[in-house]
């Protein structure tokens, strides 16, 4: 596992929408108990058989101040299917219900050590990573869903319990890196 470690702080990013706002990640920490940053990407399979269940767990985390937001870090030169114009088609084609954001740089998903989308890091209110991998155990079939993740993690990070698998390998598309 490379980038940041559980229990470590999340770097903090500042950066365009879909909605034409800056996004800073500080900001949400003010404002919520936990954010949900997924690396992720338009034209990703996993990334899409995925899209309906973090719908969901937005709308059914947004009452307990849980916000997901989503980075795409793809390099658009070589995927043109994820710049940031299409972004915004997509975002509202698929009725995204969580902010989408660029990493044009790639820094913030340097920073983060991420390597996959979909790819979750579930951060406290103070910016600490308590949980970093997988959704949940089936990437392809939501009803064959037998260990939800990071709806486990949520609940007992909201709880103030103890998480008690903070780390799962991740896997989908590799992050499309600049040459």
């Amino acid at each position: 596992m490379q980038g940041i470690l559980i229990n470590s702080y999340a770097p903090d990013f500042e950066l365009p929408g879909v909605d034409d706002e800056v996004h800073h990640l500080a900001r949400y920490l003010e404002e919520y108990r936990a954010v949900v940053v997924i690396f992720m990407c338009n034209h990703c399979p996993y990334v899409r058989f995925y899209l309906n269940r973090l719908k969901q767990l937005q709308q059914d985390y947004q009452e307990q101040g849980v916000i997901l937001v989503g980075i795409n870090a793809n390099d658009a030169t070589q995927y043109p299917d994820d710049s940031f114009e299409n972004m915004k088609i997509f975002a509202e084609e698929q009725k995204l219900n969580f902010p989408y954001i660029r990493d044009i740089t790639q820094d913030v998903a340097h920073c983060f050590g991420a390597s996959n989308t979909p790819e979750i890091f579930l951060l406290d209110h103070q910016g600490i990573v308590r949980y970093r991998g997988l959704i949940d155990d089936s990437p392809t079939a939501a009803e064959a869903v037998t260990q939800p993740y990071l709806r486990n993690a949520l609940t007992q990070l909201l709880n103030n319990e103890p998480i008690t698998l903070e780390y799962t390998d991740a896997i989908g598309c590799s992050i499309k890196w600049r040459h």
